[in-house]
């Protein structure tokens, strides 16, 4: 009865839907009512509330919906969704300043004499305005009003006229910042932790062991990283776009003809009007954009920032009367902005540390030019207030819209619920799971799902409604072991035409509502469909390439102050990856453990020449593991041709014994309850004795020589994985010594400079007693501590300094101490004097194996070691054998 339930669930919202009711309450009524009826059919027929659900009943959906509720609204680290009416405010208010109609005017002055020059000047606008307004309706609403009059009369062809203009306003959708990628962000931050559970239940199911390491782990993605991810794919969705239109333009020069104004010079005052339309624009981008890509901001700073920005550059777009003052605020603005980055660059600007009159002069100017900057933004505020209430609407729009989207992502969290209530989230898992193909067959049916949908549903329904259902999924395969900002960046790009698709795509409406009556409706849907396919070969390219997606989002996070360290589980592949083509491709490590093993070292105590000299020898021992390395993968890859058929066969054997027992044991559950009376009369025990023989036919469809062939690539993989080990703890050992001893000899100087505070001590070893006199101790101990090698000393300074603080004082024990201190700082300044004879090969040694085997103990990797491992970490990794 689930299966009914849970297609009224699909009958009630599609008809909902269908007929227009508002998504927002189409969504959780659609919940409300199919999980109302399957309870009280389940408490009529049955005399059970939960009879008719497949898992749980309508108390756990309530118990759902109020942790949905939590989640969205209460939860403090969920905080992705501040960033909405951040945006939103921003993008309604540079709407409201008639940003799109100059920037239309202009651009279609500079690009018109190239051939499809209006085109491409259509398209470059539309970029410019999915990166700071991003509201699909007024951009195509403004393009059609401006731009198409104005290409219709150059003799463009309708069908590219205005297939441009409808495909250039949905750019917002895919270029940051957009409202889409942030649902995403949500969503597959919960799809990713779900898939997590999925791939652990996996891994124990395959291996018996409890626990899955790190490595294999799904990560989950965040609004910033949807940003950074999907920058470039937009990029090359508009080159692609800009390309088309120009071969367009060459092979039929009669449909976008290039527009020649005898009239228009391209003098100082045009570049100077061109300037003041462009820069302020590009430098609000570059505010939000920058600050998220630079790691200075959060998306919800960005979001700040953006809203702020936009409130400023309207403050003189909006008509007014007079123009007194009119871009003071803004000047203002710069100046201060400008004042604050002099400060950070050249000042401590960190108020609890601040020592000097320099960092006094700093904070002052950064103070100042925060009041000035609050100063415009107050100015800018009370003048868009006063000019035909534009504050008081834009707020009004941001909290329309605002709630809109916040009520659909709890209508469709309810919705969620109930279609896995029903068992509609198993249905859809092993429809996918049972799929030939593996990954990449579920992953083009549901891109083709979502294209479909995409021809009657707006893209918040879709990211709420779909992507929380097949997101897991796809996420928990560990064979394409996908991340979750490349699924999102891949949705958001195939919701992108759900805004161009017949017969309901939005943009199409809207640009209908504003297109002369010459311009047939037939034609609007002949000039889209060409970008569509465009969409369609954007979406294969970043499918094929992931690290078009990944690459950005790496290099941001490797490169921030709170970079992961060097020794972090999952870089370890891509770090020994770059240290052996390092050691590959110059000899720099091996001549410096050739020439660390001819040193002599004989000035140095002998713990010190041995550890030394156990550094160079694990140096060497790493060397031999990366060859045992190179030929345990080459053992691994060999016997996968072999293995991976039998793995695929074997698994997807195992998992349909699995949902067999499962459905097995339920059965005989039931039969024990009912009784064998009614149970026979149900015919349980009938289906029982099926189920049986339908697992023992699966069972014997498992190779004979299965265990064998898996035990013996599991040797295999764990000798590699022995061998990756045993360099790991080699490669450490051959720096950490070494650089221990070097460290000490480097501090000779220093640990000369303590021989006279040191002596100064005698005076008050054989007379001082008291807290004040061991306090005096205890400096001199501090000053050997940040001495390397020198602990011998602090520790004997140490036993004196408690006797004296003694009530009763061993004079006697502190005198000891003191002359052992004496005696070991005399034997330390002999050695440490004749080896610095050594100091230039330790240095050498040192320095030459710093940038391979040394990597792993540095705090954080060089800039280029980051910008390796982005780049290592951008492909796609296939783990499915370890599973």
């Amino acid at each position: 009865m689930e299966l009914f339930f849970l297609l009224l669930l699909v009958v009630i919202m599609a008809t909902a839907l269908g007929s227009g009711y508002p998504v927002a309450f189409a969504l959780p009524g659609a919940a409300i009512l199919s999980i109302g009826l399957a309870a009280l059919a389940g408490y009529a027929f049955d005399g059970n509330t939960d009879a008719y659900f497949h898992s749980g009943g309508p108390q756990q959906w309530l118990t759902a919906g109020v942790t949905n509720l939590r989640g969205v609204y209460w939860e403090v680290e969920r905080d992705t969704l501040i960033a909405i009416p951040l945006f939103i405010f921003m993008g309604i208010m540079l709407q409201r300043s008639k940003i799109a109609e100059d920037l239309l005017v202009t651009m279609a002055q500079l690009f018109g004499p190239v051939p499809g020059g209006l085109g491409i000047s259509v398209v470059f606008v539309g970029a410019l305005l999915a990166a700071t307004t991003g509201i699909v309706g007024a951009t195509v609403v403004a393009m059609g009003m401006i731009s198409l009059p104005a290409m219709l009369r150059s003799k463009y062809s309708q069908s590219l006229a205005t297939g441009t203009i409808a495909a250039s306003g949905t750019l917002g959708q895919i270029i940051p910042p957009s409202i889409v990628l942030i649902i995403l962000a949500d969503q597959l931050a919960s799809a990713a932790d779900q898939a997590s559970t999925l791939r652990k239940s996996l891994h124990k199911e395959a291996t018996g062991e409890l626990s899955m390491p790190s490595v294999f782990d799904v990560s989950g993605t965040s609004a910033g990283e949807m940003f950074l991810g999907a920058f470039i794919p937009g990029l090359v969705l508009v080159g692609i776009y800009m390309v088309y239109i120009l071969v367009f333009a060459i092979l039929r020069p009669q449909s976008a003809p290039a527009v020649r104004d005898e009239t228009q010079r391209f003098d100082a005052r045009f570049w100077g009007r061109v300037t003041l339309t462009l820069v302020p624009p590009l430098g609000l981008i570059f505010l939000v954009l920058g600050s998220i890509i630079g790691g200075i901001a959060t998306v919800n700073q960005a979001g700040a920032i953006g809203a702020a920005g936009a409130l400023i550059m309207a403050s003189y777009r909006i008509p007014g009367e007079g123009t007194r003052r009119l871009y003071v605020p803004a000047i203002i603005a710069i100046a201060s902005l400008a004042a604050i980055g002099f400060a950070l660059s050249n000042f401590n600007m960190n108020v609890k540390a601040m020592a000097s009159d320099a960092d006094k002069i700093g904070i002052a100017i950064g103070t100042v030019a925060t009041i000035t900057l609050m100063i415009s933004l107050v100015w800018s505020a009370l003048r868009a207030f006063r000019i035909e209430n534009t504050l008081q609407s834009v707020m009004l729009e941001t909290a329309k819209t605002t709630s809109l989207v916040f009520i659909i992502l709890l209508g469709a969290a309810m919705l969620t619920a109930a279609f896995r209530g029903f068992g509609g989230e198993e249905i859809v898992r092993e429809f996918l799971n049972g799929l030939p193909g593996g990954f990449w067959t579920q992953f083009v049916i549901v891109m083709a799902v979502i294209f479909v949908l995409g021809f009657f549903l707006d893209f918040i329904e879709i990211a709420v409604v779909v992507v929380p259902i097949v997101a897991p999924i796809l996420l928990s395969d560990p064979e394409a072991n996908v991340t979750a900002v490349w699924l999102g960046v891949m949705i958001g790009l195939n919701m992108q035409t759900s805004f161009l698709t017949p017969p309901f795509g939005f943009a199409l409406f809207y640009l209908r509502g504003v297109a002369p009556a010459i311009v047939k409706t037939l034609q609007i849907y002949k000039g889209v469909i060409p970008f569509i396919v465009l969409q369609l070969i954007a979406l294969g390219i970043v499918g094929s390439y992931p690290p078009l997606v990944n690459y950005l989002p790496n290099r941001v996070s490797l490169t921030s102050e709170t970079a992961p360290p060097p020794r972090n589980p999952k870089l370890q592949l891509c770090l020994e990856e770059y240290v052996f083509d390092r050691i590959a491709s110059t000899s720099a490590t091996t001549d410096a453990i050739e020439a660390a093993k001819m040193l002599d070292l004989t000035a140095l105590p002998r713990d010190l020449a041995n550890d030394f000299n156990a550094g160079v020898e694990s140096a060497e021992t790493a060397l031999d593991q990366i060859e045992v390395i190179v030929r345990a993968e080459a053992a691994v890859a060999e016997a996968e041709g072999e293995y991976r058929p039998k793995l695929t066969l074997v698994r997807g054997l195992e998992k349909k014994i699995r949902r067999l027992v499962e459905e097995r044991d339920f059965l005989a559950t039931t039969l024990s309850r009912q009784g064998e009376e009614a149970a026979a009369s149900d015919g349980l025990a009938e289906d029982i004795a099926h189920l049986d023989e339908e697992i023992a036919a699966l069972e014997a469809q498992i190779p004979a020589d299965w265990d064998e062939v898996h035990d013996r690539f599991a040797e295999l993989t764990k000798a590699e994985d022995a061998a990756r080990l045993q360099y790991r703890r080699a490669a450490d050992d051959a720096y950490s010594d070494p650089a221990e001893v070097l460290a000490i000899l480097e501090s000779s100087e220093a640990f000369a400079e303590l021989e006279a505070p040191l002596n100064d001590l005698r005076e008050l070893i054989e007379t001082g007693q008291g807290e004040a006199d061991a306090e005096k101790v205890e400096q001199v101990e501090d000053m050997f501590d940040e001495v390397a090698g020198a602990g011998d000393i602090k520790s004997a300074l140490a036993k004196s300094r408690r006797e004296i603080d003694e009530d009763e004082v061993d004079r006697d024990v502190v005198i000891e101490n003191y002359e052992d201190a004496l005696a070991e700082y005399a034997a330390q300044k002999q050695w440490r004097a004749d080896a610095q004879a050594a100091l230039p090969g330790v240095r050498a040694y040192v320095e030459g194996v710093e940038g391979t085997f040394g990597i792993r103990l540095q705090d954080r990797f060089t800039r280029p070691q980051a910008l390796a491992m982005a780049s290592c970490n951008a492909r796609h990794r296939d783990v499915s054998l370890n599973f």
